[in-house]
Protein backbone atom coordinates (compact mmCIF):
# COMPACT_ATOMS: atom_id res chain seq x y z
CA UNK A 1 0.00 0.00 0.00
CA UNK A 2 1.32 3.14 -1.14
CA UNK A 3 0.73 5.92 1.75
CA UNK A 4 1.93 9.51 1.23
CA UNK A 5 5.01 11.34 2.65
CA UNK A 6 2.80 14.20 4.17
CA UNK A 7 1.71 11.40 6.18
CA UNK A 8 4.16 10.51 8.61
CA UNK A 9 1.56 10.76 11.42
CA UNK A 10 -0.28 7.96 10.20
CA UNK A 11 2.61 5.88 8.84
CA UNK A 12 3.95 6.08 12.90
CA UNK A 13 0.67 4.42 14.14
CA UNK A 14 0.91 1.53 11.22
CA UNK A 15 4.38 0.72 10.96
CA UNK A 16 3.57 -2.00 13.88
CA UNK A 17 2.41 -4.39 10.75
CA UNK A 18 3.62 -2.67 7.89
CA UNK A 19 6.82 -2.73 6.18
CA UNK A 20 8.71 -0.05 4.23
CA UNK A 21 9.60 -1.69 0.75
CA UNK A 22 10.37 1.29 -1.74
CA UNK A 23 10.71 4.70 -2.19
CA UNK A 24 8.84 5.62 -4.89
CA UNK A 25 6.94 8.60 -7.07
CA UNK A 26 3.76 9.28 -8.08
CA UNK A 27 3.91 10.44 -11.81
CA UNK A 28 1.81 12.76 -12.79
CA UNK A 29 0.29 13.79 -9.32
CA UNK A 30 1.24 17.06 -7.45
CA UNK A 31 0.93 17.46 -3.44
CA UNK A 32 -1.13 19.88 -2.42
CA UNK A 33 -3.38 20.97 1.13
CA UNK A 34 -6.85 21.70 2.14
CA UNK A 35 -9.78 21.68 4.07
CA UNK A 36 -12.30 19.04 3.50
CA UNK A 37 -15.72 20.51 2.84
CA UNK A 38 -14.02 23.68 4.27
CA UNK A 39 -13.47 22.80 7.40
CA UNK A 40 -10.24 22.95 9.11
CA UNK A 41 -8.61 19.87 10.63
CA UNK A 42 -8.87 20.13 14.78
CA UNK A 43 -6.39 17.81 14.71
CA UNK A 44 -3.53 19.70 12.71
CA UNK A 45 -5.36 23.27 12.43
CA UNK A 46 -4.61 24.09 9.21
CA UNK A 47 -4.57 21.97 5.38
CA UNK A 48 -4.19 18.20 5.53
CA UNK A 49 -2.84 16.57 2.36
CA UNK A 50 -4.22 15.26 -0.93
CA UNK A 51 -2.90 14.65 -4.51
CA UNK A 52 -4.31 15.28 -7.36
CA UNK A 53 -3.55 14.81 -11.13
CA UNK A 54 -1.35 17.37 -12.42
CA UNK A 55 0.53 16.18 -15.84
CA UNK A 56 4.55 16.30 -15.59
CA UNK A 57 3.95 16.73 -11.71
CA UNK A 58 5.17 13.82 -9.33
CA UNK A 59 4.60 13.03 -5.55
CA UNK A 60 6.92 11.21 -3.85
CA UNK A 61 6.07 8.16 -0.91
CA UNK A 62 6.61 4.94 0.39
CA UNK A 63 5.24 1.50 -0.43
CA UNK A 64 3.89 0.14 2.97
CA UNK A 65 3.00 -3.27 2.59
CA UNK A 66 -0.11 -4.67 4.71
CA UNK A 67 -2.66 -7.28 4.66
CA UNK A 68 -5.96 -6.81 2.87
CA UNK A 69 -7.86 -7.23 6.19
CA UNK A 70 -6.51 -4.32 7.51
CA UNK A 71 -7.62 -1.77 5.02
CA UNK A 72 -11.61 -1.03 6.90
CA UNK A 73 -9.06 0.61 9.72
CA UNK A 74 -7.14 1.88 7.38
CA UNK A 75 -10.13 3.56 5.61
CA UNK A 76 -11.39 4.63 9.11
CA UNK A 77 -7.91 6.35 10.21
CA UNK A 78 -8.25 8.37 6.72
CA UNK A 79 -11.66 9.56 7.17
CA UNK A 80 -12.97 7.87 4.13
CA UNK A 81 -16.32 7.03 5.95
CA UNK A 82 -16.99 10.75 7.30
CA UNK A 83 -16.27 12.08 3.34
CA UNK A 84 -12.64 13.47 3.68
CA UNK A 85 -10.92 10.92 1.46
CA UNK A 86 -11.99 8.51 -1.19
CA UNK A 87 -9.31 5.50 -1.85
CA UNK A 88 -7.88 5.89 -5.17
CA UNK A 89 -5.55 3.37 -7.07
CA UNK A 90 -2.20 4.38 -8.50
CA UNK A 91 0.75 3.48 -10.16
CA UNK A 92 3.98 4.43 -8.53
CA UNK A 93 7.48 3.68 -9.96
CA UNK A 94 10.29 3.04 -7.47
CA UNK A 95 13.59 4.40 -7.59
CA UNK A 96 14.57 1.46 -10.16
CA UNK A 97 11.67 1.95 -12.75
CA UNK A 98 9.20 -0.64 -11.37
CA UNK A 99 5.81 0.21 -11.48
CA UNK A 100 3.49 -1.07 -8.85
CA UNK A 101 0.04 -0.57 -8.23
CA UNK A 102 -1.26 0.94 -4.49
CA UNK A 103 -3.91 2.32 -2.62
CA UNK A 104 -3.56 5.72 -2.13
CA UNK A 105 -6.23 8.72 -0.14
CA UNK A 106 -7.64 11.61 -2.39
CA UNK A 107 -9.52 14.40 -0.49
CA UNK A 108 -12.54 14.86 -1.52
CA UNK A 109 -14.49 18.53 -2.33
CA UNK A 110 -11.90 20.38 -0.65
CA UNK A 111 -10.67 23.78 -0.42
CA UNK A 112 -6.59 24.71 -0.99
CA UNK A 113 -5.31 25.66 2.44
CA UNK A 114 -1.83 25.88 3.98
CA UNK A 115 -0.07 23.14 6.45
CA UNK A 116 0.09 24.52 10.26
CA UNK A 117 3.67 24.58 11.08
CA UNK A 118 3.14 21.42 12.65
CA UNK A 119 1.96 19.46 10.08
CA UNK A 120 4.35 20.38 7.59
CA UNK A 121 7.22 19.15 10.39
CA UNK A 122 6.32 15.73 10.14
CA UNK A 123 5.60 15.84 6.62
CA UNK A 124 9.51 17.14 6.40
CA UNK A 125 10.16 14.67 9.41
CA UNK A 126 8.76 11.33 7.44
CA UNK A 127 10.43 12.50 4.29
CA UNK A 128 13.88 12.55 5.94
CA UNK A 129 13.08 9.63 7.95
CA UNK A 130 12.23 7.13 5.11
CA UNK A 131 15.14 9.18 2.41
CA UNK A 132 12.89 10.39 -0.09
CA UNK A 133 14.92 12.64 -2.57
CA UNK A 134 16.85 15.56 -1.54
CA UNK A 135 15.00 17.87 -4.00
CA UNK A 136 12.26 16.63 -2.83
CA UNK A 137 12.97 17.11 0.69
CA UNK A 138 13.61 20.65 0.14
CA UNK A 139 10.51 21.17 -2.08
CA UNK A 140 8.82 19.82 1.25
CA UNK A 141 10.37 22.12 3.43
CA UNK A 142 10.00 25.62 0.70
CA UNK A 143 5.95 24.57 1.90
CA UNK A 144 4.80 27.74 3.16
CA UNK A 145 2.70 26.80 6.83
CA UNK A 146 -0.25 28.90 8.01
CA UNK A 147 0.63 30.97 10.71
CA UNK A 148 -1.13 28.58 13.68
CA UNK A 149 0.89 28.98 16.58
CA UNK A 150 -1.37 27.16 19.46
CA UNK A 151 -1.16 23.71 21.20
CA UNK A 152 -1.46 20.57 19.10
CA UNK A 153 -1.92 16.84 20.96
CA UNK A 154 0.67 15.63 23.04
CA UNK A 155 0.61 12.42 20.55
CA UNK A 156 1.54 14.75 17.98
CA UNK A 157 4.33 16.71 19.81
CA UNK A 158 5.50 13.04 20.50
CA UNK A 159 5.85 12.38 17.44
CA UNK A 160 7.52 15.46 16.27
CA UNK A 161 10.56 14.77 19.29
CA UNK A 162 11.06 11.87 18.22
CA UNK A 163 11.41 12.46 14.57
CA UNK A 164 14.13 14.87 15.61
CA UNK A 165 16.18 12.87 17.46
CA UNK A 166 15.97 10.30 14.67
CA UNK A 167 17.01 12.25 11.98
CA UNK A 168 19.74 14.32 13.79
Amino acid sequence: MWKRTSDAYSWDKWKSYQTSDYSVTDMDYKLDFGNSQGKTSETWHGGIATIFQSPGDEVWGVVWKMNKSNLSSLDKQEGVKSGTYVPIEVNVYTQEGKEITCRSYQMKNYESAPPSPQYKKVICLGAKENGLPLEYQKKLNAIEPNDYQGEVSEEIEDIIKKGETKVQ
